[in-house]
């Protein structure tokens, strides 16, 4: 489906939403004070490793130190082991490969999240365009979106025609990775972007990211670390170099700036898009067409409304989201079994679109309702699925359990849209509830007793929230009585308005 890219620029952040068929599908937000670090290159220096983990600290220059895992090293200096890394390579521990202050280059793949330093790997990668450089990784790949087999045997032959050295590495009964590895050619990463596309064109782009990785190698070489090498480019050049034309019907940007940017950088380097590219002048903000400013609001709620009248309950959580598939005000027309397969059905295809525009990484549990027909299980699996293939991230997911639960897992390289608007609410500390009223009363009574115990006071003063006052007061005046008569002295209960839920104090006069 046609795609429509709304650019809203301020001078604090950028928004970019995606809005398909007059839905909005997905919204990407970067604070100007806040930028992400993925795909950025840092000269880093080991801060820390750690064996019993088989990863490494490193310090790149960012408030945490980054985490490095042995199987996202490669080319660095080390002795032959005979355990395995993540992909089945022998390579040699974390110990016998990096040391304490030893300088690395590293680059980020995911930012920093809830207090967690970024994820680093020295498996770099600089995209283009067209294709994407791997150092020193003597790799060739073509994107799966591209099915058709001549196009992509035309693809890899132009490759291996323009580096020898590649071609020579990938001949059948060359020798695998070693460990310490000698220098390998560059690989490359053929992207969709990239079929259809003219052999000089091409030419053109792996020209350039060849260039462009040369002088980063020049600036490393002067460079000490910590310190970032390359930074990739701003959101709004990040977004439209990943546009594949066919898709994308238009592209509006709010900011004249911006605009000229844009179409300064598409005309030297995607002169297919071009032509999609308006400054928007319009009377409305740009992100109140589609109501996607309405939308955003409600991806921040737990509670999604499906139009049959069921919804989705969505909860996040550090270790995992889960998302709760409930009938609600749907009852049906023919049966239970049909009711419960077209809200499963529609609640199939809002999950998918509520990962991705909520950007929902890591774990994710979604909990259908019970359906006992294997077809209908087939068909909301089938539904799920085909829904997830027009996410930009990885995503896999499993079949449904016996307990109608569906596991997926999605990349996360950014923070949620949740993390990035929110923050833990000062009351509940992120709880998401708060004590009642009654439970408070009870811990001032506690504490009253308490405090009589402790201080020689002549009376005591209790400070507490309105309704917990009130509730003292009224409900609980038998058990004041009570208390006063236990501890020998008067107690006094006085409202504070500016306390919160839980807030209260128990002072001795």
């Amino acid at each position: 489906m046609a795609e429509e890219l709304l650019v809203n620029v301020t001078p604090h952040e950028t928004r970019i939403a995606v809005v398909e068929s007059g839905v909005l599908q997905a919204i990407i937000i970067e604070r100007h004070q806040k930028k992400g670090h993925v795909g950025n290159i840092f000269l880093g220096r080991v801060a820390r490793v750690l064996p019993g983990m088989q990863a490494a600290f490193v310090h790149i220059g960012l408030e945490r130190a980054a985490f490095l895992h042995v199987a996202d090293l490669i080319n660095l200096p080390g002795a032959a082991s005979t355990a395995p890394n993540d992909e089945g390579e022998l390579a040699p521990g974390i110990d016998r490969l990096l040391t304490e202050g030893q300088e690395v280059v590293v680059q980020v793949t995911k930012d920093p999240f809830i207090g967690k330093g970024a994820r680093l790997t020295t498996r770099l990668s600089i995209p283009s365009r067209y294709v994407v450089l791997l150092a020193g990784q003597a790799v060739l790949g073509i994107s799966q979106k591209i099915a058709d087999e001549g196009e992509r045997e035309r693809l890899r032959t132009f490759i291996l025609a323009r580096q020898p050295a590649l071609r020579t590495a990938l001949e059948p009964g060359a020798e695998g990775p070693v460990w310490p590895a000698p220098d390998p050619p560059d690989g490359f990463i053929l992207r969709t972007a990239a079929q259809g596309v003219s052999e000089e064109r091409l030419a053109d782009d792996v020209g350039f990211v060849q260039h462009l990785w040369a002088s980063i190698r020049e600036r490393l070489a002067r460079a000490e670390a910590p310190v970032v090498v390359y930074e990739d480019l701003p959101l709004v050049l990040r977004t439209l170099r990943s546009v594949v034309a066919d898709e994308v019907e238009r592209i509006r940007i709010d900011d004249r700036e911006a605009f000229e940017q844009v179409a300064a950088f598409a005309s030297e380097f995607l002169p297919d898009v071009c032509g999609r590219i308006e400054h928007y002048r319009g009377e409305p903000p740009i992100l109140d067409l589609y109501s996607v400013e309405a939308e955003i609001q409600k991806a921040l709620e737990r509670r999604v409304d499906l139009k049959s009248g069921g919804h989705l309950v969505i909860d996040q959580t550090e270790a995992m989201t889960t998302v709760d598939v409930n009938t609600g005000a749907f009852v049906g027309h023919r049966n239970l079994e049909e009711t419960i397969f077209k809200t499963n059905l529609e609640a199939a295809q809002a999950i998918a679109r509520q990962l991705r525009l909520r950007n929902l990484g890591g774990i994710i549990i979604a909990d259908f309702i019970d359906m006992t027909d294997p077809e209908h299980q087939r068909q909301v699996l089938k539904a799920l699925e085909k829904g997830l293939e027009r996410d930009d991230a990885r995503v896999s997911m499993s079949d449904i359990t016996s307990l109608g639960l569906v596991q997926i897992t999605r990349q996360r390289t950014r923070e949620s849209l949740e993390h990035v608007l929110c923050e833990p609410c000062p009351t509940c500390a992120g709880r998401g509830s708060v004590k009642s009223a009654e439970t408070v009363c009870y811990e001032i009574s506690r504490e009253v007793l308490r405090s009589c115990r402790q201080f020689d006071a002549k009376k005591i003063l209790v400070l507490a929230p309105p309704a917990v006052a009130e509730r003292f007061l009224d409900d609980s005046s038998a058990g004041i009585a009570e208390m006063q008569v236990a501890a020998g002295r008067p107690i006094t209960v006085r409202a504070e308005a500016s306390y919160g839920p839980e807030q209260y104090d128990v002072v001795p006069l």
